[in-house]
């Protein structure tokens, strides 16, 4: 089948303003979206830019908006995208991302808000028997945001971000819950200062769109929800 692919195109050094281009591609309703596009920047236009690696769904680069929904291009088949000869696909780059070319966005902002979360263990206590061990029923508190691939799509995703650029975002709050959820873990009072802040956790109003951008299937929403828990049980009183 020929499917047009309307991709927008934007050069900083050379365009005033994004504009869409349309490339035509013969493709098996069974190919890869990524595969057509990979098929375009070889024979059709070498000018063309996007991002990616392993085209497995492992590395996240290949992220972009498809049809106006996020998601990977590696992990989009044709036939979920177009049903006939002549159908449209219309690609666009993450929103709330500069777009430095094309369909590739700077992502600094967005991994600049992931490590202020401290993705990584924080535990200064002594180990007695050479490891910190813990039950499956314990790691499956958190197991799914083990899965993230930070491809940014829930980031893009995400209606709180078009109105407040300075909100966390879905990913760092994820990933933070993702640490204070595991019983290896002491992180609370480091991260608390980022989470409990106006613009942390509690913009999110749970519009789910996150969770169903997501290429791995995290809960995303649900995550974000249970930190806002977490930290309201750190504000009550002990008992005396």
């Amino acid at each position: 089948m020929k499917i047009i692919l309307r991709i927008q195109r934007f050069n900083p050094e050379t365009d005033d303003a994004p504009y869409y281009q349309e490339y035509t591609v013969s493709a098996a309703p069974t190919d890869r979206l990524l595969d057509a596009l990979i098929h375009i920047k070889r024979f059709q236009d070498g000018s063309l830019a996007f991002r990616k690696s392993c085209a497995h769904g492992v590395c996240g680069s290949d992220a972009m908006r498809i049809n106006g929904k996020d998601g990977l291009a590696c992990k989009t088949l044709i036939k979920e995208v177009a049903e006939k000869d002549g159908d449209r696909i219309t690609l666009t780059p993450l929103r709330h991302l500069p777009v430095q070319r094309d369909l590739i966005v700077d992502q600094d902002e967005f991994f600049q808000k992931y490590r202020s979360i401290k993705p990584f263990l924080i535990n200064d206590e002594a180990v007695a028997e050479g490891e910190r061990r813990q039950s499956q029923e314990e790691r499956m508190r958190f197991d799914d945001t083990t899965n993230c691939i930070l491809c940014a799509a829930c980031y893009s995703a995400c209606p709180i971000l078009g109105e407040n650029p300075d909100f966390l975002g879905p990913a760092a709050v994820a990933q933070a819950y993702r640490f204070l959820a595991d019983t290896r873990d002491r992180g609370m009072a480091e991260r608390r200062p980022v989470l409990d802040d106006p613009n942390g956790v509690w913009p999110c109003r749970n519009h789910f769109k996150c969770t169903e951008s997501c290429p791995r299937g995290i809960l995303i929403t649900k995550r974000i929800n249970q930190t806002k828990k977490m930290i309201r049980k750190e504000e009550k009183p002990t008992d005396q």
